[in-house]
């Protein structure tokens, strides 16, 4: 495996302007206009070298395409030095196709459970959702099938009466932080905390559900 990198040394660098760090990996939205277009592209990436051992993953719409860049190995969930120059050849790949990027349309979504023993309870929600664990970290699972959100079990010692057990993580751009939490708050929620920012807002729905918008940034 290449060298482990942070999502900042990702940011940083050159040639990778189309791509967000959003949870553990990088994405990036490039807006074909139509079906074929987004195959077209698809297809010119799948021509890059090396594709057989590290692979991007690809969500192909009527629109356009989402491409996900990420390493896994048993003891790291992230970014490597291969990752990010997969990046710089893939958005070359589009500007030659005339295909533009969209980094607004990035985002992921994480489930946060709450779990007194996430020892007893995480078997129940493997099974359930036919996930498997995260190599790296304990208390995560993850979709083989790599489609679905990815769970994260947080131990808590005592209940808060005024907390819900179970909410969203919505991973965005950090361009797109404040303009997420303004529609939200306009869309009758309220901003819980920003103690945390600018790793994470917590805000709550009318009833008290609970959604934190969380970014990469201040997360190496």
């Amino acid at each position: 495996m290449s060298e482990w990198i942070t999502m900042r040394r990702f940011h940083e660098s050159a040639g990778v302007e189309d791509w967000r760090g959003v949870g553990e990996g990088a994405c990036a939205y490039f807006r074909t206009g139509s079906f074929g277009a987004g195959a077209r592209l698809v297809n010119a990436i799948s021509e890059l070298p090396g594709l057989d051992d590290h692979h991007p993953d690809v969500d192909v719409r009527h629109d356009g395409i989402i491409v996900r860049l990420i390493s896994v190995a048993p003891d790291y969930y992230g970014l490597s030095e291969r990752d990010l120059e997969l990046a710089r050849q893939i958005s070359a790949i589009a500007r030659e196709l005339e295909v533009p990027a969209d980094p607004a349309m990035i985002e992921t979504v994480l489930v946060t459970i709450d779990a007194f023993d996430i020892a007893k309870v995480k078997p129940f929600w493997r099974a359930v959702l036919g996930y498997k664990d995260r190599e790296d970290s304990p208390e995560d699972l993850v979709d083989p099938r790599g489609r679905g959100p990815s769970i994260w079990f947080q131990k808590i010692d005592a209940p808060d009466p005024q907390v819900n057990r179970i909410h969203l993580d919505i991973w965005v751009p950090p361009d797109q932080a404040k303009a997420r939490i303004a529609a939200a708050i306009a869309a009758g929620g309220r901003l819980v905390t920003d103690k945390y920012a600018p790793a994470w807002w917590t805000l709550a729905d009318p009833e008290g559900n609970l959604a934190d918008v969380a970014t990469a940034t201040s997360r190496d």
